[in-house]
């Protein structure tokens, strides 16, 4: 049967042709979402509950790409959870360092950190090409606009959002994030 029969009939409320459907893409959304995930398990999680967004989006379903449309709907998914699990590992480290922070010692180490980190990005900013080490200190540090860089540097503004792209660039190529 073609997708597109398989389609109306899921429309329709037809179950087996909503499994057919199911286990003809089950391995295109797998592949499109573990990526995003890098965890087989949550992936696997993630793929049931993108089809059954697709179960419950079929009705707006129009006949444009049955693949490309499941595809987005799952990739979109996929970023969804990575975005969740994200704030919930940002939620349990901040509830875990309240107690070590309201220790005297504690107060006293974390700024003296921060200095020494700030002190080292500056260091390896100085390090870079100075057509980078200029926009970046303007964009980051000095925290002008691009319009305001454009015109310090009597340039276009396209060419600072170009210059700043090349910087970022540079600076992955060359930094690494342990160097911090």
């Amino acid at each position: 049967m073609s997708d597109e029969v398989l389609i109306e009939k899921a429309k329709a409320g037809d179950e087996h042709a909503f499994r057919l459907l199911v286990e003809k893409y089950k391995n295109l959304v797998f592949k499109a979402i573990y990526p995003v995930l890098r965890h087989e398990k949550d992936a696997e999680d993630a793929s049931q509950e993108v089809f059954l967004k697709i179960y419950y989006a079929l009705p707006q379903y129009s006949a444009q790409g049955f693949k490309t449309w499941i595809t987005r709907i799952a990739v979109n998914h996929a970023i969804d959870v990575k975005r969740k699990k994200q704030r919930q590992n940002e939620m349990i480290l901040e509830t875990n360092d309240l107690p070590a922070l309201s220790s005297s010692k504690e107060t006293v180490v974390i700024p003296l950190l921060r200095k020494e980190q700030r002190e080292l990005v500056k260091n390896r900013i100085h390090n870079m090409p100075a057509n980078y080490r200029k926009v970046i200190e303007a964009y980051y540090i000095a925290e002008k606009s691009y319009k305001q860089i454009a015109d310090e540097q009597q340039v276009e503004v396209k060419t600072v959002e170009t210059k700043l792209y090349r910087a970022r660039n540079w600076m992955k190529k060359h930094w690494k994030e342990d160097d911090f």
